[in-house]
């Protein structure tokens, strides 16, 4: 257990629910590059960038706010990168070697948002994100850095035929999304993660891989709900979950886009 770090902001982008949108992949499409240094950039990235943007403007800040060596920046994801994988392998587009590297997608992060902390990246679903939460309050505690960034992105699009032959391994459409989390020092309540093997465990009726644990937590920030709650995610047989208590209700409204 450690101490609860405090919710600066929120973002999250991602595509339509499976009730307003049928198909087995709800895409987000390419996003259109803000500056001539991202041109190149992946998909993924671009999502990721305006995940970003998203959670500025959620927590009314500015980007030389979150700039410097006191960010730390922690990235999960299961699937982000075998889009460009795939493309490179392939021989698609103008991807290069470097743009197949999950970590990638935190660096043109770092480098458009002047990110110089701590970061780390967690591969896999909900549970990778959750312990990249539970890893940022470890910093936080710690002194090791003064904010940070939990970013996630999730794209299927370009390899939605592989997925479509592996339906039995999940239960919903594949959701497109892209989110990250501000987090700074708390004053009070308590955080606890725990971890444990549970044959079948499953998630709800759509699948967005590791954003779903943010999504969940932008969803209750709109709701402004107080006290205790609990984000919690399985993935491959193992089921996590973090308790968060928070002091103050979560009462400002996370941003939600679909295309």
């Amino acid at each position: 257990m450690t101490r609860a770090p405090a919710i600066r902001g929120v973002g999250l982008v991602r595509g339509p629910a499976a009730s307003e949108r049928g198909g087995d992949v709800l895409s987000l499409g390419r996003p259109a590059p803000r500056a001539s240094r991202s041109r190149r950039a992946t998909r993924e990235c671009l999502l990721a960038l305006g995940a970003v943007e998203a959670m500025l403007e959620d927590a009314g800040a500015t980007r030389a706010e979150i700039g410097g060596d006191g960010t730390a920046l922690l990235f999960a994801t299961a699937a982000a990168y075998a889009a460009s994988n795939r493309s490179f392998i392939e021989g698609g587009g103008s991807i290069y070697f470097a743009y197949t590297a999950p970590a990638v997608v935190p660096a043109e992060v770092a480098i458009e948002f002047a990110v110089a902390g701590p970061y780390a990246v967690f591969i896999g679903g909900p549970p990778a994100t959750l312990r990249a939460i539970w890893q940022a309050a470890i910093l936080l505690e710690t002194g090791a850095c003064g904010r940070a960034l939990i970013l996630s992105v999730e794209i299927f699009d370009e390899c939605a035929d592989l997925y479509a032959r592996a339906r039995r391994f999940r239960r919903g459409p594949l959701v497109e999304a892209a989110a990250c989390l501000w987090l700074e020092p708390g004053d009070a309540g308590h955080l606890s993660f725990q971890s444990a093997r549970e044959r079948g465990a499953r998630d709800g009726a759509e699948e967005l891989f590791a954003c779903a644990p943010l999504a969940a937590l932008a969803q209750r920030r709109r709701e402004g709900l107080t006290g205790a709650f609990t984000l919690s995610g399985c993935w491959r047989g193992e089921r996590a979950c973090i308790e968060w208590s928070l002091p103050e209700p979560i009462t400002a409204s996370a941003r939600d886009t679909a295309p």
